[in-house]
């Protein structure tokens, strides 16, 4: 039903500018973009799309988002990489608004189907202490020991979702996202994730001359990161797929952050001194997603290679630095 109302909350921001394209690419004649920032602040801007400068904490500002629409994808949230929600906990736990009084605008406006994007900042801590991560399982949330600030506002509001599909009605789905990284988004200025921002680092030391490069903690921590375009078709599949529980959206590629930082080497073609911040920000020891849920329930999952997605990314943020272009906001 490619001409009913489609709503992106967040739609200005990395994630839901990429989302939004491939609507579009899909012949979606009806799309409704929401963002707070000023659109000129947007990662991706396109004519033919409904966009509105809206602030989605407040209740009345959501009605307007929601008025009309069939589907919603609520991807709004203040959030960014390990070093601003680390500093940031009462900023994100704010987000909890955004949520709270879209979800109220899709009871009022009868949305059919209601998409949150949630993170695997929700998972327990203690079952992230080790490197050598086990792959967290969606039962793995509970009991809840989240990240403090941006994972307990993303596991409250899982519930509100659940809770309002079966007080409500609203047909709501839940994502997982475990670290989504590509072009087009925020490499610099304090909210940008670790792929993003050794890209730039990489970057930078080829273009300066300069060849050291500062990892934020000892390297040896693990993590997934998943590729725009295989996060971007999961959310879809999983907005239209009969999955009730939140389920987890991710690569299952693990890696140690000194191995994600020899993989951007090897495409840049140069090799660095590298200093270790102990003191930085760093999250969990290990995060891994376990996909066999996601696997056995749409019989697909995010596939698409680490080295593949950073030469990509890695190439976009190079053009960037090496044009002047100052990095949007988040």
């Amino acid at each position: 039903m490619r001409d009913d109302l489609i709503v992106v909350a967040g739609g200005g921001g990395f994630i839901g500018g990429h989302l939004v394209a491939d609507l579009l690419k899909k012949g979606h004649t009806r799309i409704r973009a929401v963002d707070i920032k000023p659109t000129e602040a947007w990662w991706q801007l396109f004519p033919e799309v409904e966009n509105l400068e809206l602030d989605l904490q407040l209740r009345e500002d959501c009605e307007t988002a929601l008025e009309g629409a069939a589907e919603v994808y609520n991807l709004a949230a203040d959030m960014g990489g390990m070093g601003f929600i680390e500093n940031n906990k009462a900023l994100c736990m704010l987000s909890v608004l955004i949520n709270t009084h879209m979800m109220m605008a899709a009871d009022k406006y009868k949305v059919r189907r209601f998409f949150y994007a949630s993170s695997a900042c929700v998972y327990a801590a203690d079952k992230q202490r080790s490197p050598e991560v086990v792959p967290l399982k969606e039962a793995d949330a509970y009991p809840a020991m989240p990240e403090d600030g941006y994972g307990w506002e993303k596991l409250f509001s899982e519930r509100m979702c659940r809770h309002f599909r079966e007080d409500f009605g609203i047909i709501t789905r839940v994502a997982r996202y475990h670290n989504v990284y590509g072009p087009i988004g925020t490499w610099d200025g304090g909210r940008e994730k670790a792929p993003a921002a050794i890209c730039r680092k990489v970057a930078q030391a080829k273009l300066s001359g300069q060849h050291e490069i500062e990892i934020w903690g000892d390297g040896h921590q693990t993590r997934s990161f998943q590729y725009i375009d295989d996060c971007v078709k999961g959310t879809q599949l999983i907005m239209h797929s009969d999955i009730l529980e939140p389920i987890n959206l991710g690569s299952d590629e693990l890696v140690t952050i000194n191995g994600l930082v020899d993989i951007v080497e090897g495409i840049a073609g140069i090799k660095l001194k590298r200093r270790y911040n102990l003191s930085a920000p760093k999250g969990v020891n290990g995060r891994n997603s376990d996909n066999t849920r996601i696997k056995a329930e749409l019989g697909w999952a995010p596939g698409i290679r680490l080295s593949a997605g950073l030469e990509k990314t890695y190439a976009w943020i190079y053009d960037q630095i090496l044009s002047g272009k100052p990095c949007l906001a988040s």
